[in-house]
């Protein structure tokens, strides 16, 4: 089951206009929120990020605030009330009547959402590290949009999948700006270092999380360009995400980073990361999805 546009209908009975620009135009936002043993987290925080992501486009929908009340329901309608999810909420300024450039007017927004079973990660990958893939960033200007015209994250990740990397790192102006759908920090001297917050980066929710949990377990962080010519200088790498969690990268382009092993500050922020969101211990040693 699905919700579009005030209805909870059969996915393969969602249908949604072809004139519609989130089909036309990717003139849209979305937001993926993670759920644990059926219990949303950092729920607000997302609906903080989707109502910004609307304001900057200009699209007109204050249905924001109800979106629990769809997701809960969601949730128990496709069997996850105790299962690790997501919900992914997705908001397009809708179906004119015509195709157009200019934004129509008197337009409804088309509102869709969804909820899927989604284990976490196997526990390998937190425990051994992930590969990485250097690309050259080319997305548009306004990455703190968390829009859905996704084509160069979609192509940068799958050619990471096809060099057998987990995610794949964009590079612009000699710079490490973040991964294809995650965000990224480096360490240097024990210092967890990311790019500032700027429209250059999406602001991730868990990226804002992991900051703010960093002093907690004695971990100094800068918010700085990360220079892509100091990848051999650095100790560790990581990235943050909503289904990432936090997770050590321990080798880019086929090269070691550091030692080759997760770092003692990846370690302590995954540890309090999944602290802070209420998962227990033995759920996030567990082995789930590949």
């Amino acid at each position: 089951m699905v919700y579009l546009d005030g209805a909870f209908v059969d996915a393969s009975d969602a249908r949604v206009s072809v004139a519609d620009r989130g089909f036309l135009f990717a003139d849209g936002v979305y937001e993926v929120v993670r759920v644990y043993d059926g219990r949303m987290v950092f729920l607000e925080e997302h609906l903080e990020r989707l109502r910004r992501g609307l304001s900057e486009l200009t699209i007109d929908w204050d249905g924001a605030g109800g979106l629990e009340t769809i997701a809960r329901r969601l949730l128990a309608e496709n069997g996850l009330e105790r299962s690790d999810a997501t919900l992914y909420v997705q908001v397009t300024r809708g179906a004119p009547r015509r195709r157009s450039h200019t934004f129509p007017e008197g337009v409804r927004p088309t509102v869709y959402a969804a909820a899927q079973a989604y284990p976490r990660h196997a526990a390998e990958r937190y425990r051994d590290g992930v590969g990485a893939l250097l690309v050259d960033d080319q997305r548009w200007k306004r990455r703190d949009i968390k829009s859905i015209a996704l084509l160069p994250n979609v192509l940068a990740n799958q050619r990471a999948h096809e060099n057998g990397a987990f995610e794949a790192l964009f590079v612009e102006g000699g710079c490490l700006l973040e991964g294809s759908h995650s965000n990224l920090f480096a360490v240097e001297d024990g210092v967890a270092i990311t790019h500032p917050t700027t429209t250059e980066i999406l602001p991730g929710i868990t990226r804002a999380v992991v900051l703010g949990l960093a002093a907690d377990v004695g971990v100094e962080v800068r918010e700085e360009p990360i220079p892509a010519d100091r990848l051999g200088a650095f100790s560790e790498l990581f990235l943050t995400g909503t289904t990432t969690e936090v997770m050590p990268v321990t080798r880019v382009d086929g090269a070691p980073v550091g030692d080759g092993r997760p770092g003692p500050v990846a370690r302590a922020l995954q540890a309090a990361y999944l602290a802070h969101a209420g998962v227990r211990e033995e759920d996030a040693g567990r082995t789930s999805a590949a």
